[in-house]
């Protein structure tokens, strides 16, 4: 063979020097793959034979962190469910439905969503044709009357606890009401991590996560995950994903991997230091109400101690002033950090009725419990006093 020309050895590929197996996920940063021959090709294309094709499709780095994800959602559980990441929480959301559902369907809600989520099953889904339902997902009466008078109904999707109000909802009752009515059930279990809460366990068919939050816990990439507990859901999850592009970059995986390695050790502290912030809070008097499951006070506090090992790392508190007590209060705290979302290392703070819920009509949030002088904490794994006096001080600029 002739000796290559400099210009095609800049071009191909550098040679792989690899000897032993890496400790580490490597990422496979490359937008395609390779295949033997073409009857490999082929064989992969019609699915005969099991390989990568192109990176929207699927990656090694990304498969191996869903398989990671899906392993902890259905641990010590006689299932073996399926993870598919995606490119962020939202995108989850929007893939699952998109999967799952057509033009004519209609999903059932809470009222006490995410913003987020409200506005996309509000103001997207709608344009292609899937309605959206809110009733109380606690009252058995208004799940009866939603499916009497929306026969189109095809799935429940659901939070608990739920973002911001950290209402629960009984996922087994809620799940046999499901089954029942042959309906899909959904819920995103971004707050409380496969650690605290494993929905499988009670039935529930799929599961979404932003794994932005609390699995990749350091704020430094967006991700998200489908996750199902039946194998024969996965083409309809994974040919949404592909074709929509929802697909998550191999780096932004690789993150979350670095964060799972660290989960349940974050998850306890995130939790006792929420814990001991409560404590302090509900005894505070420019505090009117307090929002944290751990509490026994929370109307929620029993069900949560059924469906959850511990109580996570997310409370809300409503301060006396409403608006710009609220306002003053988030301006007035210094170690805590003001930011738009959650489950970082370190505490984050935000004001739903001006910023995450800002779009949400007032009389709809108002009536889902997010007043105007809600504030969310996202409380970190700082030093516990560090953390309680940063509240405390900021609290007292307001009397």
């Amino acid at each position: 063979m002739n000796k290559r020309s400099f210009e095609t050895l800049c071009v191909k590929e550098a040679k792989d020097t690899s000897t032993t197996k890496p400790h580490n996920l490597p990422i496979y940063s490359t937008a395609s793959f390779v295949f033997e021959n073409i009857e490999q090709g082929i064989n992969i294309f019609d699915g005969t034979e099991k390989g990568h094709l192109y990176a929207r499709y699927g990656n090694p780095t990304v498969e191996a962190v869903a398989n990671k994800i899906a392993s902890l959602e259905g641990y010590d559980l006689d299932i073996e469910p399926f993870g598919i990441m995606t490119s962020s929480g939202m995108a989850s959301v929007t893939t699952l439905i998109m999967g799952i559902l057509k033009s004519g369907d209609a999903i059932l809600t809470q009222g006490n969503l995410y913003g987020g989520t409200t506005q996309l099953v509000k103001d997207v889904f709608s344009k292609f044709g899937i309605t959206t339902i809110f009733v109380n997902l606690r009252d058995p009466n208004q799940l009866k009357k939603a499916l009497d008078d929306y026969p189109e109904i095809k799935a429940i999707y659901f939070e608990t606890p739920s973002n911001p109000a950290l209402d629960c909802v009984d996922m087994e009752v809620l799940s046999t009401f499901a089954k029942s009515h042959m309906l899909y059930t959904i819920i995103d279990n971004t707050f409380s991590t496969p650690l605290l809460q494993q929905p499988f366990k009670y039935g529930i068919d799929f599961i979404v996560h932003s794994t932005t939050k609390y699995l990749n816990g350091h704020g430094n990439s967006i991700s998200g995950i489908v996750l199902g507990r039946d194998k024969k859901h996965y083409p309809l999850i994974w040919d949404a994903m592909k074709y929509i592009g929802a697909n998550l970059s191999p780096w932004e995986a690789w993150l979350v991997n670095n964060g799972l390695k660290t989960l349940a050790l974050r998850m306890k502290k995130h939790s006792e230091n929420a814990m001991a912030l409560a404590n302090m809070l509900v005894k505070h008097p420019q505090v009117e109400k307090v929002n944290y499951l751990g509490l026994k006070g929370h109307p929620d506090h029993e069900l949560a101690k059924k469906q959850m090992s511990n109580y996570g790392g997310m409370l809300t508190f409503e301060v006396k002033g409403g608006m710009e007590a609220g306002k003053k209060l988030m301006n007035s705290v210094s170690m805590a950090t003001m930011a738009p979302t959650l489950g970082d290392v370190d505490t984050l703070i935000m004001h739903p009725a001006s910023m995450s819920h800002r779009s949400v009509p007032k009389e709809m949030r108002i009536e889902n419990g997010i007043n105007d002088g809600m504030i969310r904490v996202s409380v970190g794994i700082e030093g516990t006093e560090d953390l309680i006096d940063d509240f405390e001080s900021a609290l007292d600029s307001l009397l």
